[in-house]
């Protein structure tokens, strides 16, 4: 990871967990281990490349445990570490702020945008 600039822990949070898709890898991964392809289709718009490069990074970051099944074929889930587990707090946070935010109307709608 790269150093931080300004010697922020937030900033190095935010270096980890910011972007579009991995707060919300770790959202789904609350409710229990999932595979690689439950998680695709969960989260409709993610590329698999992109899901591959979030997954390996939460992994290092020791927020995500992948586990392989010897079996065939080999079956692989993900899941969250204890540390991964603490996030609860902020997915509920954010997710509470988004919900204030869409009822009163600070999100466009598709429609909207076009």
């Amino acid at each position: 990871m790269k150093e931080s600039v300004s010697g922020c822990p937030v900033e190095d949070a935010m270096r980890l967990l910011g972007g579009r898709w991995r707060i919300v890898l770790v959202y789904y991964l609350l409710e229990g281990p999932k595979r690689f392809n439950e998680l695709r289709r969960l989260m409709t718009g993610i590329s698999q490349r992109m899901l591959t490069l979030d997954l390996r990074a939460l992994e290092e970051a020791g927020l995500v445990k992948r586990t392989v099944y010897p079996q065939v074929p080999v079956k692989v889930e993900y899941s969250l570490t204890a540390e991964g587990q603490r996030l609860r707090k902020l997915v509920d946070v954010l997710g509470e702020t988004g919900e204030r935010l869409a009822k009163r109307g600070c999100f466009a709608s598709p429609q909207q945008a076009a």
